[in-house]
């Protein structure tokens, strides 16, 4: 059994790095091209693997944005869980969203790039939508968690507390889209600092 177990974990190590390398290559042709002008085939030529290989990691193209974005999803999940349970879950958001703007700001020129195709190319509009509601799902339990009170928490769901959840991360990823096109469009702004004028725009709704 242990065997078993040892030969699934390195396939799915496999799997993941197989994966990981054919996204680093598609966002750089995305990144350089376009979505819309960047093939299957040059993808999977950049990969180092056949079309049909490519299609056994993924189902087409707009898995390569999907799978991206949700990954960082998880990063800010994973940092929001992290936050202290005192803080306030507008200020909690505002913090995890830190994971994706120090990746932005690391890697500027092809955060903007990219930033820039996922607003202004067709193809990609589903794709968006999907990244809201994907990150949507992630963090509404977490900030549900914070609003619901202590002794309701493992008694039943409190509704109350899930409508404003998905009410405060629907605004947080409002904020965090509109502070990425601003920035996007002027190279000389600060992400971190515009995300703050956004979320202090609509503080009011954390009280």
């Amino acid at each position: 059994m242990t065997t078993e177990r040892s030969t699934e974990s390195l396939r799915d190590l496999a799997r993941h790095a197989v994966r990981d390398e054919v996204l680093r290559h598609a966002w750089v042709l995305f990144a350089s091209q376009g979505f819309d002008a960047t093939t299957i085939d040059q993808v999977a030529e950049a990969a180092g693997m056949s079309r049909r290989t490519f299609f056994r990691y993924f189902s087409g193209k707009d898995e390569l944005i999907i799978e991206k974005l949700v990954e960082a999803g998880e990063l800010v999940a994973a940092a929001l869980a992290e936050r202290p349970a005192d803080e306030s879950p507008w200020a909690a958001l505002r913090a995890a969203f830190g994971v994706v703007v120090r990746s932005a700001e690391t890697h500027a020129e092809q955060a903007r790039t990219l930033r820039i195709l996922l607003r202004d190319e067709p193809g990609v509009r589903g794709s968006l939508e999907e990244w809201r509601r994907r990150w949507t799902e992630l963090l509404a339990p977490i900030v549900a968690a914070r609003l619901a009170p202590a002794g309701r928490r493992a008694k039943r769901p409190d509704v109350r507390a899930d409508v404003r959840a998905e009410a405060l991360a629907g605004s947080a990823l409002a904020c965090l889209d509109a502070a990425q096109t601003v920035w996007a469009d002027h190279p000389r702004s600060s992400l971190s600092a515009l995300l703050d004028e956004a979320m202090g725009a609509i503080l009011p709704l954390d009280r």
